[in-house]
């Protein structure tokens, strides 16, 4: 498929929020959205290129969207500060109007073996990676159940899945019970607003050669090209789990491969 913005496309209209999404998945889905006609309020901490030892921005995200005739605006935030994630929803109605898709992305992380980690670590995780999602689904929810209209995408990993017993350890068992939690509140919200036509899904997108995945050295020369996953083909994925009947599409705990087969879905290239 090729890349353009289509006005009236599949979230012709839609208010999307996307955390995260200065770089990598984030960013995909950002424009993915922008490319079927939503308006994409596009948040991270990285405002501008050169504020983060990783390249991205949120004011860059935005102008490739924009010079595509796409539509978006940036809002900083540090989904760490509940503050921030207030402020960040207060923005967007502000500026579009009420949040139609809510896409949790946003993740700090550290890899380090349970023995070393250190406590306010594991808060910074907690906070950005699991309340912080509750929080900002707490905050568009009263507008979605009165348009008895919504969607919630959470991003996951397959860190969530159990290791098989004698695995070696890599320091990935705090990241993965983020995750995991992550993936049990989906299907719980899921139940508590099905009777209100709102849908709210996970996915994992396997390994996805983000500026995120090389720094922390997750890919190397060594890993296979066929253990690497387009970061398109997560966007398109994405983009499937917000529209279309939310009876039907809710609870999902999906991945990005498995997405692209069941719907036969076609990734298109990204603008920009």
């Amino acid at each position: 498929m090729s890349a353009a913005v289509k006005k009236d496309g599949v979230l012709a209209g839609q208010v999307a929020v996307v955390t995260g999404a200065s770089r990598g998945i984030g960013e995909a889905i950002a424009i993915r959205y922008a490319m079927e006609g939503a308006k994409v309020v596009v948040t991270a901490r990285t405002v501008e290129d050169g504020d983060h030892v990783l390249p991205g921005s949120i004011n860059s995200v935005v102008q490739r969207i924009r010079d595509a005739g796409g539509e978006a605006n940036a809002v900083r935030a540090d989904l760490a500060l509940g503050e921030h994630r207030e402020n960040l929803i207060k923005e967007t109605e502000e500026i579009y109007g009420p949040v139609d898709i809510l896409v949790n992305n946003a993740a700090v992380t550290y890899f380090v073996p349970v023995k070393d980690f250190r406590e306010k670590h594991y808060n910074l995780m907690m906070q950005v990676q699991v309340y912080g999602p509750l929080h900002l689904a707490q905050l568009v929810l009263p507008n979605m159940r009165e348009k008895k209209a919504g969607w919630i995408l959470n991003i996951s990993s397959h860190a969530a899945l159990h290791p098989p017993q004698g695995a070696p350890g890599g320091g990935g068992t705090v990241y993965g019970m983020c995750k995991a939690a992550l993936e049990r509140f989906t299907t719980g919200l899921a139940s508590e607003v099905y009777a209100d036509n709102i849908g709210v899904n996970v996915i994992s997108p396997g390994l996805v050669a983000t500026p995120g995945v090389v720094y922390h050295k997750l890919i190397s020369d060594d890993t296979p090209k066929e253990a690497v996953t387009p970061v398109e083909h997560m966007a398109e994925a994405c983009l499937r789990l917000v529209y279309g009947d939310p009876s039907k599409m809710t609870a999902k705990i999906t991945y990005a491969k498995d997405m692209l087969e069941e719907y036969k879905l076609e990734p298109a290239d990204l603008i920009g």
